[in-house]
């Protein structure tokens, strides 16, 4: 197996395609963002990718599983689902299901600036 820097290496050569794409460490794993935007979360050299409920049965049939870390006791999983493994080794499948997290992250965006603010 590639270690992980060689991997996120290798995905941030290749998401090149969906954009000017940039990544930072964070929670023990790596965002991947466009546009200010994380579509993608590396971690333990898998990649997972936003989802929403317009994309999510996408990964859901393909029966991959969501991302998933422990707080205290308790399993989160996060809006965030495992990539296709074929589509690591295939770029034009990796820049399409690439370009489905990034619109699931714009409408994840665009729901949050709709939702009024609760005044107190």
């Amino acid at each position: 197996m590639a270690s992980e820097s060689a991997f996120i290496g290798y995905l941030m050569e290749q998401l090149q395609w969906v954009g000017p794409i940039s990544g930072r460490r964070m929670f023990g794993g790596y965002g991947i963002f466009l546009e200010g935007l994380m579509f993608g979360i590396v971690f333990d050299n898998t990649l997972y990718l936003k989802v929403d409920e317009d994309s999510k049965s996408d990964f859901v049939s393909l029966g991959l599983p969501p991302f998933i870390y422990s707080r205290g006791a308790k399993d989160v999983a996060l809006s965030y689902f495992q990539t296709p493994e074929e589509a690591l080794d295939d770029s034009e499948m990796l820049i399409t299901w690439a370009n489905r997290a990034y619109a699931a992250a714009m409408r994840c965006a665009a729901e949050k600036t709709k939702k009024p603010r609760s005044s107190v």
